[in-house]
């Protein structure tokens, strides 16, 4: 059964999907989370499902809105980031220093993962809340603005349930 641009229920189409490597190929989107200690998302962003995830970390970075503080200036980047193995490159380790940001990442084939579990459960918490928003789990739109648009919000939700608990 096909819908009237000959697409069939549930297959992906439009800008910003691409074949997922896990799904035998099917077209399909990737959601970046940038979250802080808490689990709160700072920033978020979407990309073609085999595209590389440290490809995502500098706009995600860039992304993070100021903080206000009671003392001091308005605080734009986090002290130190804790990312898994897939983020290991001297490039991004680089960048992130030059910003002034402590790269907490696990060496590929020297450290083992392991010491990351007390950080990366917090992140994948935040996954587990995205995932509870069912508008999240396929992807009805064709543009990609309109995808972002509705991870934005469930973004927004999240932190609004969790700041008035």
């Amino acid at each position: 059964m096909r819908d009237r641009l000959g697409q069939r229920p549930g297959e992906q189409r439009g800008e910003l999907t691409g074949p997922n490597p896990v799904d035998r190929g099917k077209p399909g989107s990737k959601i970046h989370l940038l979250v802080d200690r808490a689990g709160l998302p700072l920033s978020v962003g979407i990309s073609t499902a085999n595209t590389h995830d440290k490809l995502a970390l500098q706009p995600l970075v860039r992304g993070i809105a100021p903080v206000r503080s009671r003392h001091g200036p308005r605080r734009r980047r986090p002290g130190k980031l804790h990312a898994d193995k897939g983020y290991d490159y001297a490039d991004l380790r680089r960048w992130l220093r030059g910003r002034g940001i402590v790269p907490r990442i696990a060496r590929r084939g020297i450290e083992s993962s392991q010491r990351l579990g007390r950080h990366r459960w917090v992140v994948e918490r935040t996954v587990s809340w995205f995932n509870g928003f069912r508008r999240l789990h396929r992807r009805y739109e064709r543009k990609p603005e309109h995808f972002l648009a509705f991870v934005g919000i469930a973004a927004a939700l999240i932190c609004h349930r969790r700041l008035t608990k």
